[in-house]
């Protein structure tokens, strides 16, 4: 199992290219399964969950290839495919429900396993079901597996209002792909308003979809008869930028952020800024200078546009260092604190209760062996690291290898000492 090891205290300067959003290329990845026709795709990620990703919508009989080194992939789904996600395939990754709409709208039938992926909390995917249900789809869950058919006589889903009971970014995907082909209106009320979902509109749009109101918390999708292929471009990734953000921030030095999108980042950069952190930005880049401690900032997640809780964790890794004392308030996944102890094992001062934490910065963290929980844990793991005095081990790092495209590779590119163990 690989491992990271950080020698920490040096400032990073230079450079680094964000790679395309993981949250927007798996959707994407999915939507090719709405046409027989070719989609192409540009600036997909490297990682793991994308090459779980295709080889789920292999095992189905799609043809998929990878075009050069900048991330073009290209899918076709004919006729004839399986419409089948097996547990296999599946318990690695929640993002695998994803195929769950686009194979009921365009099938009329779908046997997907039911999910897996990081220890955050339970994420259930009733709202999936219940939504799916609304427009006209009979879903059964039994074995594991939830299975999903047209009533009999009918060949397409119908339009209907769905407002579902919390905010769901997976579940605004699902129904938009699903009404994409249904018949009739579908308007979704409550629905997620994350730079992925009208990415993924964008996308399905270019694709003969026809659907307004994407990016707000109510859209109207008015359904086809059939969608065409497409070439997409993969929207950068607003999650990877923060991490790097909050890495320079931490540790010091003056950083260029290539494909950042400031205006994905509003919360986060508003917060870096109150710390003392100097962030400029324009077309395609941001950038980001800081020297000495920063300020620590109290933040509670919520949903887009608010403080994204997948940026959490880095930003706590961030107050362990910083002057003062913050709460973080945690409102989105109920086991979102497993880096706590993680980071106390470097010497950070962290007190936890329920959903908030409090953090009594100090002047340095402490090298030390920790093992990352969970995707963005893992990400704040690697932060703390930097700054901490001595030598850090990062085990555990798979969990790293989902989300993000080679990251000690562009770390070490800025000044990072990091290197990978295998």
């Amino acid at each position: 199992m690989d491992k990271l090891r950080i020698t920490g205290g040096r400032p990073l300067n230079g450079e680094v290219t964000i790679s395309g959003a993981k949250n927007a290329a798996l959707p994407e990845i999915c939507a090719s399964l709405l046409t027989a026709d070719p989609v192409y795709l540009n600036n997909v990620p490297r990682l793991r969950d994308v090459a779980t990703m295709r080889l789920l919508l292999d095992n189905m009989g799609v043809q998929t290839e990878t075009h050069g080194e900048r991330g073009g992939m290209s899918f076709v789904a004919p006729d004839s495919l399986n419409p089948e996600a097996p547990y296999e395939l599946v318990k690695t990754m929640r993002a695998s429900v994803l195929v769950l709409g686009p194979l009921l709208a365009r099938f009329g039938r779908a046997k997907v396993s039911l999910p897996g992926g990081c220890a955050i909390g339970s994420r259930p995917v009733d709202q999936h079901i219940k939504g799916l249900q609304a427009m006209g789809a009979e879903i059964v869950v039994e074995h594991g597996y939830m299975v999903a058919q047209l009533p009999q006589g009918r060949s397409r889903l119908k339009g209907a209002r769905i407002a579902t009971d919390m905010v769901t970014v997976t579940g605004t995907e699902n129904f938009l792909m699903a009404a994409a082909l249904a018949e009739g209106e579908t308007v979704l009320e409550n629905a997620a308003q994350e730079p992925e979902i009208p990415d993924l509109a964008e996308m399905l749009i270019a694709m003969g979809a026809k659907i307004e109101g994407h990016g707000t918390s109510r859209i109207h999708i008015q359904g086809v008869d059939r969608l065409h292929g497409c070439t997409h471009q993969v929207v950068a990734d607003r999650i990877e930028a923060g991490t790097f953000l909050c890495a320079v921030a931490a540790t010091g030095g003056d950083v260029v952020l290539r494909h950042g999108r400031a205006d994905h980042l509003d919360a986060v950069i508003d917060k870096l800024r109150d710390a003392g952190a100097e962030i400029e930005a324009g077309d395609g880049f941001i950038r980001v200078r800081a020297s000495g401690r920063l300020k620590a900032q109290s933040f509670r997640t919520t949903e887009y546009p608010g403080f994204p809780t997948d940026m959490q964790a880095q930003f706590m890794a961030l107050n362990c260092i910083a002057t003062g004392t913050s709460k973080v308030t945690e409102t989105i996944f109920e086991n979102r604190f497993m880096h706590v102890n993680e980071l106390v094992r470097l010497g950070a001062k962290i007190q936890t209760d329920g959903k908030v934490a409090v953090i009594e910065g100090i002047d340095r963290l402490q090298g030390a062996t920790v093992m990352a929980t969970d995707l963005r844990a893992s990400a704040s793991l690697v932060i703390a690291g930097l700054v901490a005095e001595g030598e850090t081990i990062v085990d555990r790092i798979y969990h790293l290898d989902r989300g993000y495209d080679q990251m000690e590779a562009k770390l070490r590119g800025i000044g990072a000492d990091i290197e990978r163990i295998k």
